[in-house]
């Protein structure tokens, strides 16, 4: 037996509905994506686009763990850590990219502040690790140095 009229429109409205469901979830993950931040050519510019001008305070209470010499910059392995109360946002940074926003990752209230992540380093550089918390950021650096760069060619 074939397909009833019922069925037929039931379908078709399903697939219609799954289709403006899919075309809607690329906007709302990108909802927060700090365009400024991700393009802009100097580090002040990167962090004046993703915070504006919020204050800034060198911290001990994040952990930055990076290979001291990374042989290969087309994979360095970075972790970042910390037990700042209240953090809601964790970016990194390095100066020696074409674009120096790394990473940014928004934390949620219940979990646990800290990101692993493997990155492209140009040349030998700082990275600088920026946690936010309330109204207020907090930064830890460390220093990478690159024998073979990974971000061009």
């Amino acid at each position: 037996m074939g397909m009833t009229r019922r069925q037929f429109f039931s379908t078709i409205a399903g697939a219609a509905a799954s289709a403006a469901l899919v075309a809607a979830l690329p906007e709302r993950l990108l909802a927060a994506w700090s365009d400024k931040a991700f393009t802009a050519s100097t580090l002040a510019n990167a962090i004046a686009g993703k915070y504006g001008n919020l204050p800034i305070e060198d911290s001990t209470a994040i952990q930055v763990k990076a290979p001291e010499i990374a042989e290969n910059g087309a994979v360095v392995p970075v972790t970042v850590a910390t037990n700042i109360a209240g953090a809601t946002n964790i970016s990194i940074f390095t100066e020696a990219n074409f674009a120096p926003m790394v990473a940014s990752f928004d934390l949620l209230p219940r979990s646990l502040p800290e990101v692993s992540l493997r990155m492209r380093m140009a040349k030998t550089a700082t990275v600088v690790v920026l946690v936010q918390a309330g109204n207020k950021l907090y930064r830890a650096t460390r220093e990478v140095k690159v024998t073979i760069g990974g971000c061009g060619g």
